[in-house]
């Protein structure tokens, strides 16, 4: 059971690690109030393809990473009360 825990813990280091250096290296999404004042458009070709583009294929596996250090949270958390 401990050689679980160990390997768990070093894993969700990893995932921690990778989760911000995600969080850190990623674009602004949001261009806040301006585009609600100059009615930007998002039916583009750019906003249709959006996930085959370099950001989203980060958004999509920061989401992974994000739901992989939640499970591992509550895992990590149910072993170590056991």
């Amino acid at each position: 059971m401990e050689i679980i825990r160990t390997i768990l813990t070093v894993i969700y280091f990893i995932i921690a690690i990778v989760v911000i250096i995600l969080a850190l290296i990623q674009s602004k999404d949001d261009s806040g109030l301006s585009s609600t004042i100059t009615g930007s458009s998002t039916n583009n070709f750019y906003e249709k393809n959006k996930g085959r583009t370099k950001e989203g294929k980060q958004k999509r596996v920061m989401i992974i990473c994000s739901i992989i250090f939640a499970i591992l949270t509550i895992v990590l958390g149910i072993l170590y009360i056991a």
